[in-house]
């Protein structure tokens, strides 16, 4: 396994409740991290001291539990380990960039799985790992009997008529602007149409 003292997690999403957060804190500590945590009515935040560094660790609250957001660049190797830890146990998602003399490693994480790895050397790149789509016969089957495509063509028509009217309307009183406008989205609808008609 490819590893760096100095990592970077982008796009980082892992899901928590409140007793998960207190479990991670006493966890912190027995490793014999110094932090401190305050908490308001959108973030709970744990401040953990990397040697010189303060890193901000941000929980969102969202319907009553947390969700772990942002970009973290991480210089301690014993944290990097505990946090794709984290993303591993919680099935989390992430973009993790190690970062090595010249070269740029980097896994796209999903569910805790490393589905995509990058490797970067200065402006060249080479897929080194991509997991394939596993489509069932029974996803095949479903996807056929799915009536998805017959509603959202329903509902498209009426935002093509909606669309229509709201660019005559822009035509006569000659806002070109928003006539401009009115075009590009009934060029997009027309594109999604064509595809739902397939």
């Amino acid at each position: 396994m490819y590893r760096s003292h100095e990592v970077e997690y982008c796009n980082l999403e892992i899901r928590f409740d409140r007793r998960q957060i207190q479990n991670l804190i006493r966890e912190l500590i027995q490793q014999g991290y110094s932090l401190y945590w305050n908490e308001n009515d959108s973030y709970f935040i744990i401040s953990v001291r990397t040697g010189r560094k303060l890193l901000k660790l941000r929980f969102q609250r969202f319907q009553g539990r947390y969700k772990m957001v942002g970009n973290y660049v991480v210089k301690d190797e014993r944290l990097a380990l505990w946090i794709e830890k984290l993303i591993n146990d919680s099935r989390g998602h992430a973009v993790v960039k190690r970062f090595r003399d010249r070269q740029v490693l980097i896994e796209n994480i999903m569910f805790g799985e490393i589905i995509r790895l990058v490797e970067v050397s200065g402006v060249e790149h080479r897929i080194i790992y991509q997991k394939r789509p596993q489509i069932t016969l029974e996803d095949m089957v479903q996807a056929f009997k799915s009536k998805r495509a017959e509603i959202r063509a329903g509902v498209l028509r009426l935002e093509v008529d909606y669309e229509l009217a709201v660019l005559h309307e822009a035509l006569q009183q000659g806002r070109t602007e928003d006539a401009e406008l009115s075009k590009e989205k009934l060029q997009t609808m027309r594109t999604e149409m064509l595809l739902l008609e397939l």
